[in-house]
């Protein structure tokens, strides 16, 4: 069992690894917009700020998931 575990903790590390967690964190952000949308409907401001506030944490993610893939030189992906 310890080398599954270790094989799956170095997919993470990986390329492809990276990839899946893009594609995972920008899923989130159809979530988040939909939750923007809504509370902007009923005029909920408290649910705004926490859509907001969800929604800088979904592109910090983001940031953080490119960078990594900078990291392990592949500058070519998403913004060049």
């Amino acid at each position: 069992m310890s080398k599954a575990l270790s094989k799956a903790k170095g997919f993470k590390k990986s390329k492809s690894g990276t990839y899946l967690s893009i594609a995972t964190t920008a899923f989130g952000a159809i979530g988040v917009a939909k939750q923007i949308k809504k509370a902007r409907a009923e005029n909920d401001t408290l649910r705004l700020v926490d859509a907001v506030v969800t929604a800088a944490g979904v592109v910090t993610g983001l940031a953080l998931l490119y960078r990594e893939l900078k990291r392990l030189g592949d500058d070519d992906v998403l913004l060049g």
